[in-house]
């Protein structure tokens, strides 16, 4: 099961497939961690900021429109109010896109990167982000059904 998960990852380009993809991944070594066309992860404890964020119900983020500054660490707290599970994931559009279509052909498929959070009804999660690059970016969750039901926001980095 492992394996098929990881290839996957491999196949849908993932930028951080040799990350791991279960619940057992190691923390990020964030001297090591990989640029990506939306940056790169970054130690929360050393973030410039802190962009706290609302997972609900309705499918929305709040807010669904961050603007930072281009080589800003961000700490990202994310709170779901709702009653089901949220995740948030960072990236381009398109990848969001096609991670959104993989997830809804493999439900049951688990995986953690540092570019996403899995948030229970009710809890938190943070992660650290630096957004090394100008430009425009996402954020989703990607259980199936909620990205396509609106559940998305967007990040301009100037």
């Amino acid at each position: 099961m492992k394996r098929s998960l990881a290839v996957c990852a491999i196949l849908s380009g993932s930028p951080f497939a040799a990350w791991g993809h279960d619940a057992t991944t190691p923390k990020v070594d964030y001297s090591r961690a990989p640029e990506t066309a939306f940056g790169k992860p970054s130690d929360p404890a050393k973030a410039d900021r802190t962009i706290e964020m609302e997972m609900s119900d309705a499918m929305r983020f709040t807010p669904a429109l961050l603007e930072v500054k281009r080589g800003e660490r961000v700490r990202f707290v994310a709170r779901n109010s709702g009653q089901v599970m949220h995740e948030m994931v960072l990236g381009t559009l398109v990848e969001l896109k096609e991670h959104a279509q993989m997830m809804k052909k493999h439900p049951d498929m688990h995986h953690e990167e540092p570019n996403m959070l899995h948030v229970a009804p009710g809890t938190s999660g943070e992660m650290g982000w630096q957004f090394t690059r100008a430009g425009e970016f996402h954020f989703g969750c990607l259980v199936p059904g909620h990205f396509e039901a609106g559940m998305v926001g967007r990040i301009v980095v100037k």
